[in-house]
């Protein structure tokens, strides 16, 4: 892991972030090569997640029918159709892998004392937080219960490295201190706790459909930038407009999370803005007006347009990653998702 962290670190910034014609785009637009896929694939998760334990229908409604953007298992079907095509082990392998992206977000909504999702209340504040970890588990059991019918030793592995991974990253959000984070240790923390899903996503998709090791291996590449590029935005987003993202502002800032934005300012911030950060990030609870004051500073010095700088190298690195491949439909929405990470919400 550190020498892809190292390799990560080296790409070249670019100078400036710029919108392409792409980003006006919506995802679901980007995504109508297969559309007709994500429709089925939607009334398959809606459908499958019915049991006769109310309380976890309740659940399984309120998060999956929640406008979620289903772009990880997506990229499963995009995967597959770049190869042999979407068949029902590759729309099996979609459902593990949003029921395993879905079991992450109730456990990590419960370890964040998350109020909202989606712009939803979170499923820890209406049903408490047990029913909010016994059913990210119970969608954690469906999806490897569904991996096993796949009967493929290398899909089953790579899932298995992957929520190993998962895990990881969260622990080492959890555990490493802020206030010495670097950007080698962020990027580590992110390409574990978020990159590698949406690399293994894809790259599955394409096993599934006949994809030899080596482009399957490239799109696990392209997956793995597309990620980084992704989380980068998201924590970016941290300091937008609630009524666009649908988060409360300065959520991770509360809870003194390791961000780009926040690893950049810290870095920067000459003797007296660091004291008074210092002592901001001291306080039991930040308050709106502290939280303001610190995306001022962001804004001051340049702290946001670095980490969105930083995305738009990765989503670059996606998309030289496909630069092989036959320039198709299915190519150039992969491109176009590249840059739709980057603009999102902007």
């Amino acid at each position: 892991m550190p020498d892809l962290v190292s390799a990560l670190m080296n790409l070249p910034l670019t100078k400036t972030v710029t919108q392409t014609s792409s980003t006006t785009d919506s995802l679901e637009h980007i995504l109508k090569v297969v559309s007709t896929d994500i429709e089925l694939l939607e009334s398959k998760i809606l459908s499958d997640v019915k049991t006769d334990i109310p309380l976890l229908n309740n659940v399984a409604d309120h998060i999956l029918s929640s406008g979620g953007k289903r772009l990880r298992p997506a990229l499963v079907l995009l995967g597959a159709e770049m190869f042999d095509g979407v068949d029902e082990r590759v729309m099996q392998a979609a459902q593990v892998i949003e029921y395993l992206h879905t079991a992450t977000l109730l456990h990590d909504d419960v370890v964040d004392g998350a109020e909202t999702r989606r712009a939803k209340q979170a499923v820890c504040k209406v049903w408490g937080n047990e029913a909010s970890v016994l059913s990210g588990d119970y969608l954690l059991s469906m999806a490897f219960h569904r991996l096993t019918k796949l009967r493929n030793l290398e899909v089953l592995e790579l899932m298995s490295e992957t929520t190993t991974k998962m895990a990881r990253g969260e622990l080492l959000q959890l555990t490493r201190s802020f206030e010495a984070a670097n950007e080698e240790e962020y990027l580590e923390i992110i390409i574990n706790k978020t990159a590698c899903l949406f690399a293994t996503a894809i790259k599955i998709g394409a096993l599934l459909a006949g994809a030899s090791g080596e482009s399957a291996n490239k799109l696990y590449d392209y997956g793995m930038a597309l990620g980084i590029s992704f989380q980068i935005v998201d924590d970016v987003l941290d300091y937008a407009d609630e009524n666009k993202t649908g988060k409360p502002v300065g959520g991770d800032l509360q809870e003194r999370k390791i961000t780009l934005p926040l690893s950049h300012l810290l870095a920067q911030a000459n003797v007296v803005d660091r004291k008074r950060l210092d002592s901001i990030l001291s306080l039991q609870e930040i308050a709106k007006p502290q939280i303001e004051e610190v995306i001022k500073l962001m804004r001051r010095y340049g702290s946001i347009n670095y980490a969105l700088e930083f995305s738009k190298k990765h989503s670059t690195a996606a998309k030289r990653s496909i630069e092989n491949f036959a320039e198709t439909e299915l190519t150039k929405s992969l491109s176009d998702i590249a840059d739709f990470v980057v603009s999102r919400q902007l």
